[in-house]
């Protein structure tokens, strides 16, 4: 047994080597890559010794590739915390802020304040965004937990945040169709997904955000634990169920609002990610995973967004278009290959 215990422990500190080994060298390949090409021993002195101060490339490391690059991390990490959250309320592996319509709630509320105040203001204030991604994602999710107290059937809540999604996105398109065309240019760019225009400013409120809640579901863990192994044994356990599910949503709900608000809506990284997680690290243990997942999140968005800006340079794809292309797979890959041992 302690034999056993070690080599978990082994392979859990292997696998985090592999994670931080992979999320440097995303940070070192986007800042390397680029149209402007930065030597890498430029790159280190720039970062690291504080030289070529005022220069472009200098300029170009920190006021941009730098804070897309965290932007990208923080958020990735955020939306793959939030889909664990999720999977693990709904027990159901699919479960994500973008199936079940969170996104799409968020993105509709976003799109009329935009609409609505960029007639009278020049600029848009990132907290209003955020609390209005919130308020959208919340009215989402508390359609589905209606849903949800009607319907045994998992597959048919599903279904639910399915059509929610398509609801959201027909009134989406509804107000879109009475915005002024530079406001349908700004809706556009902002529903496509992307983690460019980043700053230092940005990165600071979604800072803000996200590790205090992360810091708040990590304490969750051991709640977390006890209730995948069923709510009767959460409730032996003396676990408030109805505090603990309540708690899971406004989490989840709060980290996709913020991603939401920033990046606009990324599909399937909620979805795919908590599989890959699982998978690496082999385990669904929250104390492991929820860092784990954040990790891994952030790695792969990081490398989706440099893809994304580079593959066809100098035009550079909606982020939402890689994840999907690579997050789809992996989740039918693992999904498969679950019922193949369950066979």
């Amino acid at each position: 047994m302690k034999n056993y215990n070690l080599s978990k422990i082994i392979r859990y500190q292997i696998a985090f080597i592999l994670l931080m080994s992979a999320f440097v060298l995303s940070i070192i390949l986007s800042i390397n890559t680029g149209t402007v090409n930065i030597s890498t021993k430029e790159i280190f002195e720039i970062i690291l010794l504080k030289e070529h101060a005022g220069t472009i490339a200098s300029d170009i490391i920190w006021k941009i590739r730098l804070p897309r690059i965290f932007t990208a991390a923080i958020l990735g990490g955020a939306l793959s915390v939030s889909g664990f959250l999720l999977q693990t309320f709904f027990r159901n592996p699919i479960a994500g802020p973008f199936v079940l319509g969170i996104s799409s709630g968020a993105k509709m509320f976003v799109s009329f304040v935009i609409i609505a105040v960029l007639k009278h203001v020049s600029s848009v204030p990132s907290y209003v965004l955020i609390i209005a991604a919130f308020a959208g994602s919340m009215m989402s999710m508390g359609f589905v937990m209606i849903a949800a107290g009607k319907v045994n059937n998992m597959s048919m809540l599903l279904v639910v945040g399915i059509m929610i999604s398509y609801i959201c996105s027909a009134v989406t398109d509804f107000l879109i169709t009475f915005a002024m065309e530079s406001d349908i240019a700004n809706l556009t760019v902002w529903s496509m997904g992307s983690f460019s225009g980043a700053n230092w400013t940005d990165i600071k409120a979604i800072s803000m955000i996200v590790f205090p809640s992360l810091i708040a579901i990590f304490m969750l863990s051991k709640p977390m634990g006890a209730y995948q192994l069923g709510e009767g044994y959460a409730k032996s356990m003396g676990i408030n169920i109805k505090l603990f599910r309540f708690l899971l949503i406004i989490f989840s709900s709060l980290l996709s609002a913020t991603v939401t608000a920033f990046a606009g809506p990324i599909s399937f990284v909620g979805i795919a990610v908590p599989h890959l997680t699982k998978f690496i690290m082999n385990t669904a243990k929250p104390i492991i995973i929820i860092p784990a997942t954040f990790l891994c999140g952030g790695v792969f968005c990081t490398f989706c967004d440099l893809i994304a800006r580079t593959a066809f340079s100098p035009t550079e794809l909606a982020i939402g278009t890689i994840t999907s292309i690579f997050g789809a797979p992996i989740v039918i890959l693992i999904m498969l290959n679950k019922n193949m041992r369950k066979a």
